[in-house]
């Protein structure tokens, strides 16, 4: 099935709720939360994630174990580049968990298994970058820019995205004072997850964000992507500020 991650997503929504509630230590709001979202999820990639985080709030591993079982089983139903890469850490996981009850054999399968779908992003597009330089079809697009979340951070790789609206909120990010524009760019090497948003909040790489150190080749422009507001720019803006260090260059 073809899914899109969207932050405004009701069972999106329960989850980042639920995330505040787990760093303010309420554990039990926090499964209330989750426990919602499995009821009111409508689709296969809305229970995955949701399978998810009430994995990872149970308090026993036979509980664990039930909860990532199912989000294990509900990602490969879903089988979208947006989950692929969260199979290693289901996996470790359920291995963790299974040596937690005495179970070797099955710890030792799902650490194999873990190692075994560790791989290169099969994303085949199309990809989006965000911008507000104007530039042109044919133009090549390389690493060494400086990043859309610190003034002074020079980036070692060119970032993308398989979401339109994910490059637009770069556009609005990015450096300048030009309109912001969405390309559509074909990478022209290898590419990898961003380790940034992979496998950190949600699980997987729901907004099929990427990172290359080869160029991206502009071969179009897309004109229709949702507009980020001044004041959800500025929250973003507040939140990385001073933290250098927390991006993953």
């Amino acid at each position: 099935m073809s899914v899109e991650f969207h932050p405004d997503n009701p069972i999106v929504r329960l989850c980042m709720q639920g995330m505040r509630l787990e760093e303010q230590g309420k554990l039990e709001e926090a499964a209330i939360h989750f426990l919602q979202g499995w009821d009111e999820a409508t689709n296969d990639f809305e229970r995955f994630l949701i399978a998810w985080f009430n994995a990872r709030v149970q308090l026993k591993a036979s509980q664990r174990i039930a909860w990532y079982e199912k989000a294990l089983e509900l990602a490969e139903a879903v089988g979208d580049d947006a989950v692929q890469s969260a199979f290693p850490s289901l996996h470790n996981n359920l291995s963790k968990c299974y040596e937690e009850v005495g179970d070797p054999e099955k710890a030792a399968m799902h650490q194999e298994l873990a190692t075994a779908s560790v791989s290169q992003p099969a994303d085949k597009g199309p990809f989006y970058h965000g911008t507000k330089a104007q530039l042109n079809i044919g133009d090549l697009l390389t690493a060494g820019r400086i990043s859309n979340y610190q003034s002074d951070l020079l980036m070692n790789h060119i970032y993308f995205t398989a979401l339109p609206n994910g490059a637009g909120l770069a556009a609005a990010l990015s450096p300048g004072e030009g309109p912001e524009r969405v390309y559509i760019v074909e990478p022209m090497g290898n590419f990898e997850d961003d380790p940034n948003v992979t496998n950190l909040k949600f699980p997987g790489n729901p907004t099929r964000s990427y990172r290359s150190t080869e160029p991206l080749k502009i071969i179009g422009e897309a004109t229709t992507w949702q507009r980020t507001t001044p004041e959800q720019i500025q929250r973003i803006r507040d939140r990385f500020a001073g933290k250098k260090d927390d991006i993953i260059n």
